[in-house]
């Protein structure tokens, strides 16, 4: 079963299942992810977004896998080519799993899918449980994008309520620093899809004016890195270490890819370049 991936995602659960020798083809995202993909010399492809037929087609797989976002326009193209294409849209934990065990069966790696999932299943109970210790639940903020603003999708709402956290707003919705202000969160959390771990928190907190709010004073904004909560895999229990260990970090260890605000570098960045203005969201 020769694969063409175009999510990381997909790549990287292939890879969690050990059947990466099923890949023929992938995005230069998912070397990204797995940089030692590399090794295997797999064809080069756009992702769901870009998705180019023809160059899908050079690759000769059996079958496509796509995850969002991508645009109708380009899997119509795909479709109409007569590939077998099996395309992904999760929106919650449970989706999760499930598209785990749909990409499983293409491969037939359906205990190694079982097995996961439990780890991943239990790893989320366990913070869930350590969780019940708390004394207060932290009200915390996640934004996926910053222009405009946008709240991270469901799974991470689940996450951040696994970590014993209370989510602010509606998961995947445009929001506006106004109404972030009056809410005054106890937490702040930045992941912005296709920028990593390069989230400018000082800049952001000084151009929509957040200096007063308790989180900063509080130095509880952190950037975690974008894989860490975009891509919808079994990767998201690291999103869900860094969670846990900003609203409890009493009950959870720090996490080493955690970037913390620094509170004496914010008035000075209120000088500095603009916010940027478009989002890339490989998943």
């Amino acid at each position: 079963m020769r694969i063409a991936s175009l999510q990381p995602s997909i790549t990287i659960t292939l890879a969690a299942l050990n059947k990466l020798d099923h890949l023929c083809a992938c995005t230069r995202y998912c070397l990204e992810a797995l940089p030692e993909l590399a090794a295997q010399n797999p064809h080069i492809l756009h992702d769901s977004w870009t998705a180019n037929t023809e160059e899908i087609l050079a690759t000769k797989p059996d079958i496509v896998l796509a995850s969002v976002p991508y645009r109708m326009e380009s899997l119509a193209a795909i479709l109409k080519s007569g590939l077998p294409v099996l395309t992904l849209a999760p929106h919650s934990l449970a989706d999760v799993y499930k598209d785990i065990h749909l990409i499983a069966a293409v491969v037939d790696a359906n205990a190694e899918a079982a097995s996961l999932i439990a780890e991943m299943q239990s790893t989320i109970e366990a913070t869930r449980r350590r969780g019940d210790q708390r004394t207060q639940t932290p009200i915390v903020y996640c934004e996926e994008w910053g222009k405009p603003l946008i709240h991270s999708q469901s799974w991470v709402a689940e996450l951040v309520e696994a970590a014993g956290g209370e989510y602010l707003g509606e998961p995947g919705a445009h929001t506006t620093a106004e109404a972030v202000a009056n809410a005054d969160p106890d937490v702040l959390l930045f992941s912005w899809c296709g920028a990593g771990n390069r989230v400018p928190l000082e800049r952001v907190i000084a151009q929509r004016n957040w200096h007063h709010l308790k989180a900063v004073q509080q130095r509880r904004v952190f950037c975690i890195p974008d894989q860490h909560l975009n891509t919808p895999a079994h990767t998201l229990l690291e999103g869900l270490a860094c969670i846990a260990a900003t609203t409890h970090p009493n009950l959870h260890p720090p996490h080493p890819e955690l970037i913390q605000l620094q509170l004496t570098e914010v008035e000075a960045s209120s000088d500095r370049d603009p916010l940027p203005t478009s989002a890339s969201s490989p998943k």
